[in-house]
């Protein structure tokens, strides 16, 4: 019965939690500094316009999680909305090739803030690829030996590093009445209108987070009121912490200064106030955000493997186990090796941005065309998709003119997404004509 409470039942505050941790993982960390490369002084009006974004794209989430309650979250409404064929499983196998992007990031910022802390060798780049590396294998090896113990990592993790951000607020806006660079926040310092859109979208990936709460819909306690509250509440929360600390971050640093230290910028904020000490104190929230965040990440990705082969999309040796876990943890972590001492941070940030413009774009478009089944109101769905639509021309457009590199990266992993569906599908089906 609705009314009734379930013995792992997640309330309204368990949801918020889990839509904000999500959000609050290493994100933040790593892309403050490419997001203020772009828009300069107008980076907090970049965060909005990407909070914007993920809020429409939270609406649609909120009515199919109401109505779809399903522990596949994004692979299932994606599905339900276009059914099993190519064009679902090449949505859904980017989802996992998404996933694993994200991890890159998460671990690509890890290793960027760790030799702050400690240099293993003279070269801070082989450091960064080693720490980057180390702490994959090590987040493996915990989601091999327990899940539980994973999801105790993550509930710790989002306490310290809310307590510590919300920390780095308070002090950071008590300091900037004596700061000389808040003249930086004046509309005469924010780069172009299609700049600061840009960099929201660069971004972006600081958001995507909000769709976990999908994968807990069917557990959350009274569902019709707590999952669209938990969505929203989760990510106006994130919208504003984000704006504040980019307004800190710019009125404390100079452009000169974030541009150096872009890759670890939020623990050089900290120090005009609080000197090493505070350095030093966000670069051991950035670790243990970012630790957290590619915990809960590989856990993640490898359940979207194994949820696109229960469902067909991918071959079904996906649904094996290998030392009491999916096949697909393995291959995830293997996959994310490979990428983050391939790529660098800002082309493993365009291409995380644009896979989950594409995904979250096809999910509102889900929410357009089933408004009538999910009792949504179809103008905010459709003006979701549009949203999402607009702002990955503009990125493709504005990076393929700046970074060429970038665009065709994030490209070629679309294109691989629907070209392992495309191949596996008609390998599928000639194995079941042969066998007829």
């Amino acid at each position: 019965m609705s009314g009734s409470k379930k013995e792992d039942s997640v309330d309204l505050k368990g949801a918020i939690s889990i839509g904000i941790g999500g959000m609050v993982g290493g994100g933040i960390f790593a892309v403050l500094g490419l997001a203020t490369d772009l828009a300069k002084g107008g980076t907090p009006i970049s965060f909005l316009i990407a909070g914007m974004i993920a809020l429409l794209t939270a609406y649609s989430y909120s009515k199919l999680s109401v109505s779809y309650p399903d522990k596949g979250g994004t692979v299932k409404f994606i599905n339900i909305g276009y059914g099993i064929n190519v064009f679902s499983g090449g949505i859904n196998n980017l989802l996992w090739i998404s996933y694993i992007i994200m991890l890159s990031l998460y671990a690509s910022a890890f290793g960027s803030y760790a030799p702050n802390l400690y240099k293993i060798t003279d070269t801070t780049n082989i450091d960064i690829h080693i720490y980057s590396s180390l702490i994959i294998v090590f987040a493996t090896m915990i989601n091999y030996f327990s899940i539980k113990l994973v999801s105790r990592i993550e509930s710790i993790a989002v306490v310290i590093k809310l307590v510590i951000l919300l920390g780095f607020v308070g002090i950071g806006i008590y300091g900037l009445g004596d700061s000389t660079h808040l003249t930086q926040l004046n509309p005469s310092q924010w780069e172009s209108p299609i700049n600061l859109i840009v960099a929201g979208m660069v971004i972006f990936v600081a958001y995507e987070g909000f769709e976990l709460i999908a994968n807990t819909a069917p557990d959350i306690e009274n569902p019709k009121e707590n999952i669209p509250k938990a969505y929203f509440y989760s990510v106006i929360f994130v919208i504003i912490l984000y704006i504040i600390i980019a307004i800190i971050t710019v009125g404390s640093l100079g452009f000169d200064e974030i541009s150096t230290a872009k890759d670890y910028v939020l623990a050089e904020a900290a120090k005009p106030m609080l000197g090493q000490v505070g350095f030093t104190i966000i670069t051991v929230a950035a670790l243990i955000s970012t630790f957290s965040a590619i915990n809960a990440s590989l856990y993640g990705g490898s359940r979207v493997s194994y949820e696109l082969a229960e469902d067909d999309e991918l071959p079904t040796q996906l649904t094996c186990q290998l030392w009491n876990q999916p096949v697909g943890l393995m291959i995830t972590t293997i996959g994310t090796l490979i990428l983050v001492n391939l790529l660098d941070l800002e082309s493993i940030s365009t291409a995380g941005s644009v896979g989950f413009l594409i995904i979250f774009a096809a999910v509102n478009f889900v929410g357009f065309k089933l408004h009538e089944e999910i009792k949504g109101r179809k103008v905010i769905s459709l003006i979701g998709f549009l949203s999402c639509s607009v702002a990955l021309l503009a990125l493709l457009v504005q990076q393929f003119s700046t970074n060429r590199t970038n665009v065709i990266i994030a490209l070629a992993i679309v294109g691989l997404s629907f070209l392992i569906e495309y191949i596996y599908q008609k390998y599928d089906k000639n194995n079941t004509t042969n066998k007829d």
